[in-house]
Order: structure tokens, then C-alpha cells, then sequence
């Protein structure tokens, strides 16, 4: 059963059009009111000042010319076939341009010494002889000392140089950049690179690389029940950096989000069939599918939403096949690229966590940050969210059909009516 009242619809609309919600897996309650829909969404971009010479690549610490001002680096990809280089010392960083990096966060939620005070976690040898090896290069020694300086100042609590290098190569909070900060040969601060400014290709490899990434993560730390991947896009989503990345941070508890679904999953393992793909049948909000994931306007948010789900047997990220992983990224990349570069999203990722009793889908959900709870949603607990999930729909259809056209999406890509029945049939608990 879901978080809805028994007999009673969690979409409905009144007379007058306000839109009542309620959230299946949530409960969570939101209102739309008639007349806010059309109001623009995209934020005007702060700082559209010229560039001046080199400066698009150095205008953040995530961009290319400043690959020292972030951790030692776990792994890159490189070239037109994005070959993946491992674990490069400080004195080569520059001999490649990485497409995409991954690496320790500076300021982890969940911190190396986490790990170790509360849960007796001690760094593997291969980790301890990396940690040692980028020591002994002096452009590594002169990395580490300057970042653990950084980390010095902001927490109060030095380290010496070896201890700081065994936690920022060993920390269990990963990031996962972009090269780009704005497109290429942009002339101003403004022109900047989402998600949906990649090619469909370029995000695949992004994708890919994310997954790996916590699959590595889920093997390296035993004592995390869980990894949680998310992308913040720009400052009113939580964005540090205008600069596109994901975030990877092991917990050792699922959440109380998970744990609740895993509650209502115990009476009903086809919860997320029921609950929400067959809502979105009924109330005509599938959006697009291809032959490996569907995507719903989604019912229940505080914020515009879509959900993407994976159609695979598998739970876990990392068990999908090739196939089913561009699946997943052709049709959260098209969603992207319909919203738009200037508008401040949250990319969540959810999934089974390792262990639990009851299967759960690979399912991401994509919010627009575009309004900000205030004193009424406070008190009453009541979310009032400017568009509702058919309005959702039809623009984000619209877009979607736009760019197919230019070429800007995938191929592949069923669009509202031309998506067909079985689109909607989730395999998860097959």
C-alpha cells in the first residue's frame, strides 16, 4: 500500500483547478493553485560578464587549469574513447585533459575520521601504499601540504601531512566533474555546461563513470549500509560551483526515506508498479521511455519533479548492462536538455541498498528548484508547488519535441502519446 488514503486518489483537481496532491512513497501534501504555471522558470545568470583570455578554464576549482586546488585524483577519462587513467600522480595531472574526474570531496559530510573513530576503519594496504606513493613525489608532497593547510584552517584541528594524505586519498565522499564550466569558446561567464549541454554520448560516460564510482565506493568502505549519489545544479539547489558534478557519500544507515519504503514494500513487493506507474498511466503523466527506462511527471513533490525508472531486472546501478545504463542516461540526459541550463535542479538517485529484503528500482528523480518554502508550508505542512504534474507533462513533452528535431537527445526516445503500454511495466520484483 502507499502513503495515500485508502480509496481516495493522491492526484486530484478541484472545481476551481486547485491541484491536491499527495506523495505515494512520501505522504508528503502539495497544492497548486490555478494561474502560477506560466510564470519563467530559468534564473537570469548573476555574473554574464565578458571572459577575459584563459579565464574559462580556471574560473572554479573543478576547472581544468586547476586541478591541484582538489584532492589527489582517483581516476580520469580521457580522449574520444574516454580511456580511463587511475589513481594520476600530481606531477602529471597536466599531461592529459580530463573529460571527467573523479575525486575525494575536501569537506566530506561523512569524513575519513568518521569511519575510523566510530567504526574502527582502517585504510586497506593498497590505500596506505597510494597515500605514500604521491608522498614521495614532491609535487604530491607540496598537493597534500597545501590542502591539508585548507582543511587546517576551516576545522581547527591540524593534521600532520601523512595522516592528511591517508584521508584524502582513502575518504568514502567522492566527486565526479565535468571538463567544462561553460561551453566551448563561450564569451561570457553565463554560457554555462548542465547536464543537458552534453552530448547524449558525453553524458553516457558521465553516467557510467558515476556508476563505477559507487560501485568502487559500496566495495571500499564495508561498514556503509548505503552510498547516496546526487547532483546539485547551481547555488539555489545546494551547488557549491557552477560547475557541472556529482556527489557519491557513504552512510552507514539507509535513511529514513528508504527504511519507510522498505516498510511499505513488506505488504506489497509491486509497490512502485502500483503506486506510481500505474498513477501515472491512469492520470495520463508518462512523459517519454525508451526500451530500458520510463519517465513520469511525478505526483506528491514539493518542487516540479520527473522520475526516471529503470524497466530492468536488476536493483543496483552497477547490475545493469550496458544497454540498460544508456537507457537510463539517453532518457535523464533528454530531461536535462528540456529543462534547461538555467534553471537550479536536484538529480537524486534511488535504489535498493545492498541487503534488503525486498526489491526496490533504480530510479532518479529530477526536481526544479524554482521556488522556496516559506512561513505557510512551515505551519501547516502543506507544499505549495507552482506546477502541477500535468502542467509538467505538456512542457516538458514540448521540449522534448523540440529538440528532438535539432538533434539534441538521443535517438530511440518515445515521446507522451507515442509511448506504448508495456513502457509503463516496471521489472524490479520479477
Amino acid at each position: 500500500m502507499s502513503d495515500a488514503a485508502p480509496g481516495k486518489s493522491p492526484l486530484t483537481r478541484l472545481p476551481d483547478g486547485t491541484v491536491k496532491q499527495v506523495g505515494p512513497l512520501t505522504g508528503t501534501r502539495v497544492w497548486t493553485v490555478p494561474g502560477r504555471a506560466n510564470r519563467p522558470i530559468e534564473l537570469p545568470h548573476e555574473d554574464p560578464r565578458v571572459l577575459g583570455k584563459g579565464e574559462a578554464t580556471r574560473l572554479c576549482a573543478f576547472c581544468q587549469d586547476r586541478y591541484l586546488d582538489t584532492t589527489p585524483e582517483k581516476a580520469r577519462l580521457v580522449g574520444d574513447d574516454y580511456s580511463e587513467l587511475r589513481r594520476v600522480p600530481a606531477s602529471r595531472l597536466f599531461d592529459t585533459v580530463a573529460e571527467f574526474r573523479r575525486f575525494g570531496n575536501l569537506f566530506e559530510i561523512v569524513s575519513a575520521e568518521y569511519w575510523r573513530e566510530d567504526h574502527g576503519f582502517r585504510q586497506p594496504a593498497s590505500i596506505v601504499a597510494w597515500a605514500n606513493e604521491y608522498l614521495d613525489d614532491p609535487a604530491g608532497r607540496e598537493h597534500i601540504e597545501r590542502l591539508a593547510a585548507v582543511r587546517a584552517a576551516a576545522s581547527g584541528v591540524p593534521q600532520s601531512v601523512e595522516e592528511a594524505a591517508l584521508d584524502l586519498v582513502g575518504g568514502s565522499h567522492d566527486v565526479v566533474v565535468a571538463r567544462r564550466h561553460v561551453v566551448d569558446g563561450a564569451k561570457t561567464a553565463a554560457e554555462l555546461v548542465s547536464s543537458g549541454k552534453l552530448t547524449p554520448r558525453e553524458h553516457a560516460e558521465y553516467f557510467a563513470f558515476t556508476v563505477r564510482a559507487l560501485d568502487e565506493i559500496a566495495k571500499s568502505q564495508p561498514h556503509a549500509a548505503y552510498v547516496a549519489v546526487f547532483q546539485n545544479w547551481l547555488l539555489p539547489a545546494g551547488a557549491s560551483f557552477e560547475h557541472l558534478h556529482k556527489q557519491l557519500v557513504a552512510i552507514d544507515e539507509h535513511g529514513p526515506q528508504v527504511d519507510h519504503e522498505l516498510r511499505l514494500l513488506s505488504s506489497d513487493h509491486r509497490l512502485y508498479q502500483h503506486a506510481i506507474a500505474d498513477l501515472a498511466v491512469d492520470k495520463g503523466l508518462v512523459v517519454a521511455a525508451n526500451d530500458h527506462a520510463v519517465a513520469f511527471a511525478g505526483v506528491g513533490h514539493r518542487y516540479p519533479a520527473f522520475e526516471v525508472y529503470s524497466r530492468s531486472t536488476a536493483n543496483l546501478p552497477q547490475e545493469h548492462s550496458p544497454a540498460e545504463l544508456r537507457g537510463m542516461s539517453d532518457l535523464v540526459h533528454a530531461l536535462h536538455a528540456a529543462t534547461g541550463v538555467h534553471v537550479p535542479t536536484n538529480e537524486e538517485w534511488h535504489y535498493r541498498p545492498p541487503g534488503a529484503p525486498w526489491p526496490m528500482p533504480w530510479r532518479i528523480v529530477l526536481k526544479w528548484r524554482i521556488s522556496n518554502p516559506a512561513g505557510f508550508e512551515g505551519g501547516t505542512k502543506i507544499y505549495v508547488n507552482t506546477i502541477d504534474p500535468w502542467q509538467l507533462r505538456d512542457r516538458a513533452i514540448a521540449e522534448l519535441t523540440r529538440l528532438r528535431l535539432e538533434g539534441g537527445i538521443a535517438g530511440g526516445l518515445r515521446i507522451g502519446d507515442e509511448c506504448r503500454p508495456e513502457d509503463a511495466l516496471l521489472r524490479y520484483a520479477d
